[in-house]
């Protein structure tokens, strides 16, 4: 069975930094992403939605730019739930949020450094301004998917994680980490 791959894949005016789709995506933080409509999804719910199935599969056949962008954003999703679920005790939705938030922020590798797990499948962004722009593009989203997992993973009401989302805590997607 093939893993699931992006829908944004044929999205008509995406730019691209690197080998990288820049999709539009729906936020309130500030940053460079273009603005999604609000009616519609954007990649950020792809990514939710298909972390569980696509963290299954150890192999990911790239189609298009918006995998890439999807692979990052599942591979930092998963490092997020490991990060809630090395705590000492069970963080509560608000503490969760601040863990994230800080992750979210902290200094990352992008395609091209020389800590990027990924190289091998990804181009170098062309300039270094291209470089600046793909990573503060990927702060905004980070810091945006980190808001709206945490929602998902509290959305039941008990003010503990969702079991069903920290069961993924340990997979790795594709056996990789971002090393956050």
């Amino acid at each position: 069975m093939p893993a699931y791959h992006s829908a944004f894949n044929e999205f008509p005016d995406a730019m691209q930094a690197g080998s990288m789709s820049i999709l539009p995506i729906r936020t309130k933080i500030r940053g460079p992403a273009p603005l999604a409509d609000t009616e519609q999804g954007d990649i950020i719910d792809e990514t939710l939605d298909l972390f569980r199935a696509n963290s299954l599969f150890r192999n990911f056949e790239i189609k298009g730019p918006a995998d890439r962008l999807l692979i990052i954003l599942i591979l930092y999703i998963s490092d997020c739930l490991a990060k809630i679920g090395s705590a000492r005790t069970v963080p509560t939705q608000i503490e969760a949020s601040k863990m994230l938030n800080t992750l979210s922020v902290d200094n990352f590798a992008i395609p091209g450094d020389a800590g990027f797990p990924l190289n091998a499948h990804y181009a170098p962004p062309q300039s270094r301004a291209d470089a600046e722009y793909l990573r503060t593009y990927l702060t905004q989203v980070r810091q945006e998917l980190a808001s709206r997992l945490v929602e998902r993973l509290y959305a039941d009401g008990t003010g503990k994680p969702s079991k069903w989302w920290m069961a993924f805590q340990k997979r790795r997607f594709m056996n990789r980490s971002l090393g956050s």
